[in-house]
């Protein structure tokens, strides 16, 4: 059974009878979509983890993961009577052709097909107008709330420079940067555990901004930074537990003296 629909039809017969109100498996039947949503969040982050890991054994297995998410929401919605799978599929069908009309012009009847268009921006217009369309208010409306706090931080601020509102380039971010932490140690110095948070906030937001101006994702970059840090530790270890140190009676200088030889390997 190789035929794509077919196997999605399969899929989608699974998840009815796993949802059977008689003989459906009872964890299934219990789940909501705000307890589904949880689930979710985490199988993209695990995709993004196999992506980044360069593993495609296991990107498929994340994406078919995924895709069971966005197969059991549609499952919940059917129930209700909202809406089912093929809606969601005729709905993304549609949204992606009005959004590259230079790609699907000719086919369609817009006459900007074959163009080439700033993409980026069109994207950007395109998708306000829907947000407006849905009766949105604000170029910052209908940013997720889920999404995690950096990325979104990100987009805010993409939003924004999208009407106008931004830095010149990415050069005048910094001394906006350099300001933000300045009023971080004056909230440090004063012992003020609100103002630091605070002030703290809007400086990793200043960042946040200045990495969106070099074109770096900043999620993607502190996810690497994670990463890293996560294996140059893992060296540390190995090099204590090598030279038959016990890591109860390190202090500071020998912690630095091993992430200092880690780094020196690499």
């Amino acid at each position: 059974m190789n035929d794509p629909a077919a196997r999605l039809e399969a899929l989608l017969a699974l998840m009815s009878a796993l949802r059977d109100p008689v003989r459906g498996c009872p964890w299934d039947r219990a789940q909501t979509f705000a307890t589904i949503a949880p689930h979710t969040i985490e199988e993209a982050y695990e995709l993004a983890d196999a992506i980044a890991g360069d593993e495609p054994a296991r990107i498929r297995d994340e994406l078919g993961d995924l895709l069971f998410q966005v197969v059991f929401h549609a499952q919940l919605a059917r129930e209700r009577g909202w809406f089912d799978f093929a809606d969601v599929a005729a709905g993304l069908h549609d949204k992606l052709v009005r959004r590259h009309p230079h790609v699907f012009g000719h086919v369609f009847g817009n006459t900007a097909a074959g163009a080439a268009p700033d993409l980026a921006r069109a994207w950007d217009q395109a998708k306000a107008s829907e947000r407006a369309a849905a009766g949105a208010k604000g170029a910052l409306a209908g940013v997720a709330m889920a999404l995690p706090a950096l990325a979104r931080a990100a987009k805010l601020a993409r939003r924004a420079g999208a009407v106008g509102f931004d830095w010149f380039d990415e050069a005048a971010v910094r001394p906006k940067i350099a300001e933000e932490l300045r009023e971080t140690e004056a909230a440090v110095r004063l012992g003020d555990a609100t103002a630091i948070e605070e002030e703290l906030g809007d400086t990793l937001f200043a960042v946040a901004n200045w990495a969106r101006l070099l074109n770096v994702d900043p999620e993607s970059a502190l996810r690497a930074a994670n990463h890293k840090f996560e294996r140059r530790f893992a060296a540390m270890e190995a090099l204590i537990a090598a030279r038959g140190w016990v890591v109860a009676d390190l202090d500071a200088a020998r912690w630095e003296e091993l992430w200092v030889a880690v780094k020196a390997a690499e």
